[in-house]
């Protein structure tokens, strides 16, 4: 066999072998991708994403898209080929896996933490929309969840309105922990409150709830190491009354990050004219009960969705402002913003034509 044949065969041979080994090789790596974007003044799946009674609402025009990530499952196994295609790629990228699902999480309890994450970011969103427009909202703490086999276990329930702890009044959830880590582990502690089935039938009836009960119950010590204080085994929260209703239709999605755009969306629908002046405007950001708006993960995913969507102006929050600029889709603006104030003046400057003015996100 001439030398140039046999050498040629060998590479031949060589590349083969290396395509099998990267099929089947496994690597601890996992994917994110664009998923879908859906504007909030308009309807998904056949229906509003978002519909308000109770309250006068206005029309809206253009787009104010909530963007998210697909990511792949928890139990799913890359290969290297796969891991190399998507680095290479420009609308995916390739993380390790234990960022996406840390301590062994699984698919099933990731789509829980996911579920809640997006059903408290509705929460908070409601509540941020309508403090900017001064409507009042009647807000109180709550027992969140009950971790098992805790001292709370089968005393406090979820929804369980708590009043008070050992008879100072509780203002936010912060200090239900503060005032229970006063105790030494063993001690008991005493919560007012009211049940949670009390409080739904008074929200029914559309009248305040008068029934409370006193729960004693024995602390323990923490499973953190290295920390002796005491605790009870309760996360707590924030529920909210609101003087209308609304309800944000949107399944399959997860997570907190659109609660920007929902706050924005709810705003738009309360207010006269538009807010985005008929322009495509998407953009991504959790916030919290008082407007402030935070990072998010896969950003640079979420622009590359949303300018293949059509978007032209991304709002972006200022923690991911570096990242998403370092590679921004042609055709895209980058908007910072830090809380709901800071969005509204820039969609102001947008529809006014003052896109000098805009506060874009640069490299750091």
């Amino acid at each position: 066999m001439p030398r140039r044949t046999a050498t040629m065969l060998a590479s031949t041979l060589m590349l083969i072998a290396l395509l099998c080994a990267g099929v089947f090789i496994k690597v601890p790596y996992s994917e994110l991708s664009p998923g879908p974007t859906v504007n909030t003044l308009g309807d998904h799946g056949g229906e509003p994403v978002l519909q308000i009674s109770g309250r006068k609402t206005y029309p809206t025009s253009g787009h104010l898209n909530m963007t998210t990530v697909r990511v792949t499952s928890a139990d799913f196994r890359m290969n290297l080929a796969e891991a190399v295609y998507g680095w290479l790629a420009h609308d995916a990228k390739i993380v390790p896996h234990d960022t996406l699902y840390p301590d062994g999480k699984t698919e099933e309890q990731s789509t829980q933490e996911n579920a809640e994450e997006f059903s408290q970011s509705q929460e908070s969103a409601k509540v941020a929309a309508l403090k900017e427009l001064h409507v009042p909202v009647q807000s109180w703490v709550i027992v969140s969840t009950v971790v098992k086999g805790s001292p709370a276990e089968g005393r406090l329930h979820a929804g369980d309105v708590i009043k008070d702890v050992d008879g100072t009044a509780v203002k936010a959830p912060d200090d239900v922990a503060k005032l229970v880590t006063r105790h030494k582990p063993g001690e008991k502690v005493v919560f007012t409150i009211v049940p949670a089935k009390e409080q739904a039938a008074a929200e029914k009836a559309n009248k305040p709830a008068t029934k409370t009960e006193k729960i004693t119950i024995t602390t323990k010590t923490s499973d953190d190491e290295g920390a002796q204080r005491a605790i009870v085994g309760i996360a707590a929260g924030t529920d909210h009354t609101f003087p209308f209703t609304i309800d944000i239709k949107l399944a399959d999605v997860g997570g907190p990050s659109a609660g920007l755009m929902f706050a924005l969306g709810i705003y738009d629908k309360l207010t006269p004219g538009s807010l985005t002046g008929g322009k495509f405007v998407a953009g991504t950001g959790t916030i919290d009960d008082d407007g402030k708006v935070g990072p998010i993960g896969g950003i640079e995913m979420k622009t590359v969705g949303a300018r293949d969507k059509g978007a032209q102006y991304f709002l972006t929050p200022a923690d991911n402002c570096a990242a998403a600029a370092k590679d921004t889709p042609s055709g895209l603006t980058l908007i910072k913003v830090s809380t709901i104030d800071d969005a509204l003046g820039a969609l102001k400057d947008l529809r006014e034509g003052r896109t000098a003015d805009l506060p874009k996100c640069t490299k750091s």
